[in-house]
């Protein structure tokens, strides 16, 4: 059986706590019962490979590392999605679709939510559907690897 696609899932600053901080913006679901959804809508078609970080030297290692290994990435960059050439410079060297993610709606928040450097580049960007939004991605992710063969 030849190996199954990875699709990667990377978390920016702060998602560790989802659950407990500003659960009336994020919702009650932590990352980990969100990395159990992403896994279940995979199923047998790819693997999921799920990491969080506080560090954007860490996300830009893990970018990298999707050059090589993924077939899609997933990325919720948080705040970083508003401060970070870095992330947009890591996600340009990619040739793998890449879908932007965000538990709220940044265009419905404070002023300077409204721009993201990642959306500069992403394939596509799913937002304000909370934890929902992740098995979104995921099914997106997979339509995209089908469709490139």
């Amino acid at each position: 059986m030849p190996d199954l696609p990875a699709i990667y899932v990377l978390n920016g600053p702060n998602l560790n706590l989802l659950g407990v901080r500003e659960p009336e913006i994020y919702g009650r679901d932590t990352l980990a019962d969100i990395e159990a959804r992403c896994v279940t809508v995979a199923g047998d078609a790819a693997t999921v490979v799920f990491r969080q970080s506080n560090h954007e030297g860490l996300l830009v290692d893990w970018i990298q590392e999707a050059r090589e290994k993924a077939r899609a990435l997933i990325i919720n960059p948080a705040a970083y999605s508003h401060t970070s050439v870095a992330l947009l410079d890591a996600i340009k060297t990619l040739n793998i679709p890449v879908i932007e993610l965000h538990l709220s709606n940044p265009a419905t928040r404070e002023a300077y939510r409204h721009h993201s450097y990642v959306s500069e580049v992403a394939t596509g960007v799913i937002a304000g559907f909370g934890a929902h939004g992740y098995e979104l991605a995921v099914q997106a992710a997979l339509n995209r690897i089908r469709e490139r063969g």
